[in-house]
């Protein structure tokens, strides 16, 4: 049994005088222990509003929660909110996207660390302030002691992004939800976050979910890949098998558009036409259709489901997969 299995997960904004708005829309997946899975599009496809609909943090009022998110077998959409608030920080830990907005400005970092210890783990005064200085010693932020004295806006947004997976870790989570850790850092500070990450994993048998944009990341971390569009999952399969034989056309162009350093000089990239809006409704047939190289009429006569049409545990959704020259049909 997974640690966490997600199943038809389903997120849906509503507002007086407008049309409900889908963002997450029917997406499954599971999380072993000690295994990286990953959440992959673009902005816009349903990746961050999955990770605030497991951690109980989406608004209570004008949003729709459907389908079951089981860890450890307990139901996390249906928990009440002072058991969940419990598990959020200690068995359920989450590493936010952009790291001068999730933490206080106003508030010293040592304050900031030390309260998870103490909510969690029952430390008090020297011992918090002992453990707090540890954990930024571990994700390698220099003198500890110092910084636990300073405000976010003292810190570069590298250690900021290591000051919130130093709390992310404080209690040593089973499952670590970690959205765009990289997001706006140089490559070397990515290198060295990923390699912070990957350490937890290995060392802690920490589950980790991993939403990014970045199929570089991808290829360093995850163990498995759910590609999303427009709220669903198109293409699921293991690094490997996505990275050799991308069969969905929308995981195609994500491979295919990124930049090469074995292509000749002044080959132009091949990007994916379209944006993220130019799409259709799931149920009057795919959404990515209108942006597709491959669509045929069959794509726009009903929602296609998910098959395996090369491998065991290789899922794609599309009725035109993109399939390797030797396996194209005379």
């Amino acid at each position: 049994m997974s640690l966490l299995s997600v199943e038809e997960l389903s997120v849906t904004f509503t507002a007086r005088g407008r049309k409900d708005a889908t963002a997450v829309d029917g997406v499954s997946f599971a999380v072993d222990q000690g295994q990286v899975v990953g959440l992959v599009g673009e902005s816009g496809c349903g990746k961050s509003v999955t990770s605030l609909a497991l951690m109980g943090l989406l608004p209570r009022k004008g949003v729709r929660v459907g389908g079951r998110a089981e860890f450890d077998g307990q139901n996390l959409l249906t928990m009440n909110e002072r058991k969940l608030r419990d598990m959020r920080g200690s068995q359920l830990a989450m590493i936010f996207q952009d790291p001068l907005s999730s933490l206080n400005p106003v508030v010293p970092i040592g304050v900031q660390v030390t309260e998870i210890l103490e909510r969690h783990r029952g430390l008090k005064g020297e011992k918090a302030r002992k453990e707090a200085a540890s954990l930024l010693d571990r994700v390698g932020i220099p003198d500890p002691d110092r910084r636990l004295k300073e405000y976010p806006h003292q810190l570069s947004g590298g250690m900021r992004q290591r000051a919130l997976i130093a709390m992310a870790v404080a209690c040593a989570p089973r499952l670590l939800i970690a959205d765009e850790p990289t997001t706006a850092l140089d490559v070397t500070i990515q290198a060295q976050i990923l390699e912070l990450l990957k350490e937890l994993v290995d060392q802690e048998g920490t589950a980790l979910l991993m939403i990014t944009h970045d199929l570089g990341v991808v290829a360093g971390l995850c163990d498995e890949v759910n590609v999303l569009y427009a709220g669903r999952a198109v293409e699921s399969a293991g690094r490997r098998e996505l990275f050799a034989h991308p069969t969905h056309p929308y995981a195609h162009g994500l491979l295919g558009s990124i930049p090469r350093l074995d292509a000749p000089r002044g080959e132009p990239l091949n990007p994916i036409r379209g944006s993220i809006n130019d799409k259709i409704a799931w149920a009057d047939g795919c959404a990515f259709a209108p942006r597709c190289d491959h669509y045929t009429m069959e794509c726009l006569t009903g929602t296609p489901e998910l098959t395996e049409p090369r491998a065991a545990g290789h899922q794609v959704r599309c009725v035109n997969p993109v399939l390797p020259t030797a396996e194209v049909p005379a």
